[in-house]
């Protein structure tokens, strides 16, 4: 007997299994399809970075069961200090007294372990890993995949969740605008001197921005932070080469030693950095989510909170028009998925990447300007709310899932 599914999602990761659980909360069944074997995605070392995790995001890890998993290990961000260069007119965001936090920080290998123990537990999901799809189908009464390992699954509806080199967006013809920032981004980890207390660093520099954020203290005490240092490209294999004590101390400089006395703490990873936005994320019965919809740069660490924004929207389009007995892959849903993602998506995109442009401008006259209008942001409690509000991912319309129950 074929066990056809509601969803057939291709690509198991951090949004992509997300999207299952949180479908599953729903009564959505799924299919779930990666090539990678879990135990190989939470190895130590495999994946080093950090994730600012919104209070919107929260919200939804909440409401589909991962609070009690996830909290013990994330570190509140108290608030968050942009500043050009360490100089003079720097911006604190700070939350007011209801506001809570401005999200949390958390390992990429914790949130992915919480998201695996769930998927495991859950029977409306049907986990295929170290599995490739060799074909795709999508018919005009359902879709399905054949499999490296000669299996074929059947669903309803197909989501392309692989991330930004997505073949099924590339097979469906679903074209975005994309360019190279030429910039690559080192992460790492380091322990400091002085407490971070929760305070989430922006330093811009004109070849790429250094971010320090917070992470918990280490179990002897020691005060911790995540790094993402952004260089340029003609630059990336000099400092991939440097000696870790060197690579250190040009960190510390680049944060005038506001920890003090640093240390590093776990390997340095670096990634090439591009934008790419998907015109239409939505097909014959196919839906893009996260990274394979839109990948931008990593300067205000919103691309996995903007997936996870994408996750709770289609499963409240999906879920609503079940319920009027609609098919998951119905076009009327899928219209509906895209429209309520698109500005949301398109004003992310473009306030990020014009903030890359606009920080990456040399010289002493464009830093006094970007600095006088940080000065102002920092004055105006309107505009200070409402860039605080977007880091939260507390603005727009959003889904009930991201919202707090």
């Amino acid at each position: 007997m074929t066990d056809k599914r509601d969803l057939l999602i291709l690509g198991g990761g951090l949004v992509g299994m997300t999207l299952a659980l949180a479908a599953a909360k729903q009564g959505i069944t799924s299919h779930v399809v990666d090539k990678a074997l879990p135990e190989e995605l939470t190895a130590e070392g495999t994946d080093g970075r950090a994730s600012a995790i919104s209070t919107a995001s929260w919200n939804l890890f909440t409401n589909i069961g991962l609070a009690d998993r996830l909290e013990p290990l994330g570190c509140p961000i108290t608030s968050i200090a942009v500043t050009d260069g360490m100089k003079p007119g720097r911006i604190d965001f700070q939350p007011g007294a209801d506001d809570g936090s401005l999200g949390r920080m958390f390992a990429n290998r914790d949130i992915r372990l919480a998201l695996f123990e769930a998927a495991r537990a859950e029977p409306a999901i049907s986990w295929s890993s170290g599995v490739e799809p060799i074909a795709r189908e999508r018919g005009e009464h359902g879709v399905a995949v054949s499999l490296s390992d000669g299996r074929t699954l059947e669903a309803s509806l197909m989501v392309g969740a692989e991330g930004r080199q997505s073949p099924t967006r590339a097979e469906a013809g679903l074209s975005s605008a994309r360019w190279d920032y030429r910039h690559r981004a080192f992460v790492t980890a380091i322990t400091h001197e002085q407490p971070h207390n929760g305070v989430a660093w922006e330093i811009f520099y004109p070849a790429g921005p250094l971010a320090l954020l917070p992470l918990l203290d280490l179990p002897d005490g020691r005060h911790r932070s995540a790094v993402v240092w952004t260089v340029d490209e003609q630059d990336a294999a000099g400092i991939a080469g440097l000696p870790d004590a060197v690579f250190l101390s040009e960190v510390v400089r680049l944060m005038d030693g506001v920890f003090g006395k640093c240390e590093l703490v776990a390997p340095r990873m670096s990634w090439p950095l591009n934008f790419h936005h998907a015109g239409r994320i939505v097909e014959q019965r196919l839906a893009l989510i996260g990274d394979a919809a839109h990948g931008m740069h990593p300067i205000a660490g919103q691309g996995l909170n903007l997936g996870l924004r994408d996750v709770g929207c289609l499963v409240e389009v999906l879920s609503e028009g079940m319920r009027l007995g609609l098919d998951p892959g119905d076009a009327q849903l899928l219209a509906r998925y895209e429209r309520w993602r698109s500005l949301d998506a398109t004003t992310v995109m473009a306030t990020t990447d014009a903030l890359v442009r606009l920080f990456g401008i040399p010289g002493r006259l464009p830093s006094l300007v970007r600095r006088m209008g940080m000065g102002l942001v920092q004055r105006t409690g309107l505009i200070k709310r409402f860039f605080m509000d977007e880091a939260r991912g507390m603005s727009g319309d959003l889904p009930m899932l991201l919202k707090a129950q």
